[in-house]
């Protein structure tokens, strides 16, 4: 045989092994779609979240070559928060296979429970969707990770009752909220409390896009509550701070959920925000921990950052970040359940359903002092019950309590009444789980 055969034969055997390597490499990978909004009214709360979520799964990508070897892939698709364009951004992006999906809104997460089951695909929400889906046992593919808005109701009461010295009775609590499925979801709750606790409940509820409060806090102003609960979204939130101010209710003694307790929500509203309060779940505006110094150095500082570098630790940021880690540690979890590297949707729904975030796990991603420890099961679709309060002082937010714990006395028959019944309406056997 000729040298130059030999070469030739090399080549083509080489090619050959390395055409093989590529295509193993090409399909070392999975798909996940992120449904975001940065056009809109609900804009400068959509964009800081979606930033912090891809930005993660770019972390992920960078420092450590992917889960186990596998990279994530994602396709942004803006939906502007209307629910109809969310679920046409999934239908258009479920033929590519996605692990999960993570709608951020609750009106979306309602339109695509029905889908899941039939398409195979997990639904993540945490801190968001249907709180009755905690139940595992009829929502198989529904995983409201972190809290819900039961749980935020809860321990919303829990820390009025303890600032009025163990007693809310005779006292009047107004609901300010988004006249959405989002808005609406704490009410069972809040109507549960209420009766046990003998406060009364004012429920005022504004239209979208929650600019156009004055007649709410004409109310507001006339009712005198004792405290102000804002369920809100968006511009709705400053826009209720602005309205607050102009009727003279003390911001301190006015309480957002999650949602309505970040950067975006106090800013505009300047001085007339200082002592607001909201509750913060899971992580709050945690700045300098390892994750973020990774995410300057392998992300921000190799020019692959999706925002500002100056919004890394802001609290909406943090929080697209946890819940991107949990799409990982889920995948992580598939593959060590199923023995597979590249999983699938489904593999993925029990790695969703095994998740269990020690302590130890915290600390060893980064992000220690961020998070409470979280653990799912066949029958419990959340993992963590956990809250603290955080107020605005003028220029950031400050942790003013020790972490709460909802009350699963109170919240737990509401998710069973409430699953039992869906699954009656929907014609589902609920699963036996042990």
């Amino acid at each position: 045989m000729s040298s130059t055969l030999t070469k030739v034969l090399f080549t083509a055997a080489t090619a050959a092994m390395l055409g093989v390597t590529v295509q193993a490499n090409a399909a070392a990978e999975v798909f996940m779609p992120v449904l975001s909004y940065r056009t809109g009214p609900y804009a400068p709360n959509g964009i800081p979240v979606a930033d912090g979520f891809v930005d993660y799964l770019k972390l992920v990508n960078a420092r450590d070559g992917g889960v186990n070897g596998v990279k994530i892939t994602f396709e942004e698709c803006e939906f502007g928060y209307a629910t109809d364009k969310g679920v046409e951004c999934y239908e258009r992006l479920k033929s590519k296979k996605p692990v999960a999906v993570w709608p951020l809104s609750t009106g979306v997460t309602f339109a695509l429970t029905a889908k899941a089951p039939e398409d195979k695909i997990p639904i993540f929400t945490p801190g968001y969707g249907l709180s009755i889906s905690t139940d595992g046992s009829v929502f198989e593919w529904n995983f409201p990770l972190f809290g819900t808005y039961y749980t935020a109701a809860d321990i919303l009461v829990q820390h009025l009752t303890k600032l009025e010295g163990g007693s809310l009775k005779g006292k009047k609590i107004a609901l300010v909220f988004h006249d959405s499925p989002y808005g609406k979801d704490p009410l069972p709750v809040l109507e549960a409390r209420a009766q046990k606790d003998g406060f009364e409940l004012l429920k005022l509820p504004v239209t979208h896009p929650g600019l156009e409060q004055k007649a709410t806090w004409l109310q507001i102003r006339q009712e005198r509550p004792n405290y102000v609960l804002l369920w809100g979204w968006g511009a709705m939130n400053s826009a209720a701070i602005k309205e607050a101010t102009a009727v003279g209710y003390p911001r301190n003694q006015m309480y957002g959920v999650w949602w309505s307790a970040a950067e975006p929500d106090v800013m505009p509203a300047e001085d007339a925000a200082k002592g607001y309060n909201g509750l913060s779940l899971q992580a709050a505006a945690e700045k300098d921990k390892p994750v973020h110094k990774d995410m300057v150095k392998h992300v921000y500082d190799k020019g692959q950052g999706t925002g500002k570098k100056e919004d890394i630790g802001t609290v909406l940021y943090n929080r697209g970040m946890t819940q991107a880690m949990l799409l990982v540690e889920a995948i992580r979890t598939a593959q060590a359940k199923t023995g597979k590297k590249v999983v699938t949707g489904s593999d993925v729904r029990l790695g969703f359903e095994n998740l269990d975030i020690t302590a130890a796990r915290i600390k060893a991603m980064g992000f220690e002092g961020m998070l409470q420890p979280l653990k799912t099961s066949c029958a419990d679709h959340t993992g963590v019950y956990s809250g603290r309060i955080q107020t605005w002082n003028g220029k950031s937010w400050e942790i003013t309590s020790d972490w709460y714990t909802a009350d699963r006395s109170v919240i737990d028959p509401i998710v069973k009444a409430g699953a039992m019944k869906f699954a009656e309406e929907k014609k589902i056997t609920p699963r036996k789980c042990g």
